[in-house]
């Protein structure tokens, strides 16, 4: 009896693997991946674009906030663009010289990234830069630099460049005809990034739902009344107070039902759109063009780029890496 239960257990803790190693490590295309490379390095250089006319008094230390001010409220303790002027300084070479190379840097490498040339170093120079320029500014954070900052950390590891790319042209002698080759590492990468986006929006959902604020409707009003995201006037709404509680309780479902429903293939185009209408929606009322824009490429590049290796053809078996993997 004990060698039959043992048998039986090892059989299940076989088949747990092989479903675990087949959701995280069945080949999958890089095509998610591009896609995520190519969004994120377009909004980042519209983001880049828009601050450009400040850039010095964002990030200089006789700029908007002063250097011991910028010091004495900074919350990442890591080196920034002042710490790096010090080090520059017995060379010669002044604060501004230091600020505009590490945004001629920072951009020339966002365009490396976009066209998907030299896509490791490319994602490691946009990744150190923009850390380092959030470290200068980091009373001006939001929630938009800070998943930038990740997901160029991410793009570091994953094969983001293996299709879509100046560098699968440099390679292929014909890329047109050369088929995407699925990967392990592509569908780890993306699994990562999956992941990463259903705990997001599932801790941040569940934060909201702690309060009474997004229940009845007050976050919402808040949210389009206070002066700095103020973009439309919206004082109607005090006579309708449960169009902003349907609006809060339509927010809470999204986040929280995001982990849940964006994985089975009937739910998951819904799940994109209403992401994508939530965030348009930020942009739009609140002024938050950036993030607006920046969490439906995650979503449509995670969820909405299809990675399933390539169907088998009438004329071979169908092989493991073949059959769909749940949630590719």
């Amino acid at each position: 009896m004990s060698g039959s239960s043992g048998v039986s257990r090892g059989a299940r803790l076989s088949r747990a693997w092989s479903l675990v190693e087949r959701f995280a490590l069945a080949p999958a295309s890089p095509a998610p991946l591009a896609a995520l490379r190519i969004g994120l390095a377009a909004v980042l250089l519209v983001q880049a674009a828009l601050i450009a006319p400040a850039f010095l008094e964002l990030y200089g230390r006789q700029g908007i906030l002063q250097g011991p001010l910028r010091e004495a409220f900074g919350r990442l303790a890591l080196p920034g663009i002042g710490w790096m002027a010090d080090r520059l300084a017995p060379l010669g070479i002044d604060e501004a010289s230091v600020l505009v190379g590490t945004g001629a840097l920072y951009v020339l490498s966002l365009i490396a990234l976009l066209c998907g040339l030299w896509t490791r170093a490319a994602a490691l120079l946009s990744w150190s830069t923009h850390r380092m320029l959030m470290v200068t500014a980091d009373t001006t954070l939001y929630g938009a630099d800070l998943f930038a900052n990740i997901f160029l950390f991410y793009l570091i590891w994953v094969p983001a460049g293996a299709t879509l790319s100046l560098d699968r042209w440099r390679r292929a002698r014909d890329p047109g005809r050369a088929p995407v080759v699925p990967t392990s590492a592509a569908r780890l990468g993306l699994r990562v990034v999956q992941l990463h986006l259903c705990i997001a929006y599932l801790a941040s959902g569940l934060e909201k739902a702690r309060g009474a604020s997004w229940w009845n409707g007050e976050a919402i009003w808040r949210s389009l009344m206070l002066p700095e995201y103020r973009q439309l006037d919206f004082s109607w709404l005090a006579w309708h107070p449960f169009i902003a509680q349907a609006a809060g309780w339509t927010v809470l479902g999204v986040e929280i039902g995001y982990a849940f429903l964006i994985w089975p293939r009937l739910t998951r185009r819904a799940v994109i759109v209403a992401t994508a209408l939530l965030h348009l929606g930020i942009a739009a009322f609140m002024g938050l063009g950036v993030f607006g824009a920046l969490m439906p490429v995650f979503t449509l590049a995670a969820f909405g780029v299809p990675a399933d290796a390539r169907a088998p053809s009438p004329s071979r078996p169908a092989t493991r890496t073949d059959l769909p993997v749940p949630g590719g």
